[in-house]
């Protein structure tokens, strides 16, 4: 009997402090284009929330990801961080990635209690929990709201570049290097959003 109360004692426990647990999700989104900074969104989702709606941003259209996108800000603590184009030529693509993670999570209005990052690699954060998942926006709700919110962030500034730089074909291309952005590189040259050390940049200086 005591034995009993002691295991259900310690099953109300792991109850409470699951309860208690607040998630955020990270993950990036820019890190192969050759233009612009790279983008990251930390995710805390209300209970409320539909989770089987929220799946890996690459899955789903650019009217789609806009939707979620306004239903997943409406239904979650969130912040978006970035690191810039100078900071991807001097500290390299994977380090920029990390700080923008670090600084969307510090941007959070609420502190979690684990934050799960997408992919094999984590920012340096202390005081902060972190778990690495690879695949993390295939597999958790929160990293995939958070794949949402990054790309839907990012890609509306890449759009706005589109209109200032014309014939780069940025609004569809995301700034990645498709034939025609490439093509357009050789003709109308290297713009200050180009990241200079990506190739095929490098090469065409």
């Amino acid at each position: 009997m005591g034995r009993f109360k002691k295991n259900k004692t310690k099953n109300s426990r792991f109850r409470y402090q699951n309860l208690m647990k607040i998630i955020a999700g990270v993950d990036e989104v820019g890190r192969g284009s050759l233009i612009g900074p790279v983008y990251a969104a930390a995710v805390i989702l209300n209970k409320s929330i539909n989770k089987k709606l929220l799946i890996d941003s690459k899955k789903l259209t650019k009217s789609k990801r806009e939707i979620l996108a306004k239903y997943i800000k409406k239904n979650s603590v969130w912040a978006t961080g970035k690191a810039s184009v100078k900071e991807i030529e001097k500290i390299n693509i994977l380090n920029a990635s990390l700080l923008a993670m670090k600084r969307a999570i510090k941007k959070l209005k609420k502190k979690p209690t684990l934050v799960m990052v997408d992919g094999n690699k984590l920012p340096e954060l202390k005081n902060y929990k972190l778990k690495s998942v690879i695949k993390g926006d295939q597999k958790i709700p929160c990293i995939s709201a958070a794949s949402i919110l990054a790309k839907v962030f990012r890609d509306k500034m890449i759009s706005n570049l589109g209109k200032k730089f014309k014939g780069y074909d940025w609004n569809k291309n995301s700034g990645y290097g498709t034939k025609k952005h490439l093509k357009a590189i050789k003709n109308l040259g290297i713009t200050i959003h180009h990241r200079k050390n990506f190739s095929p940049i490098n090469k065409m200086k």
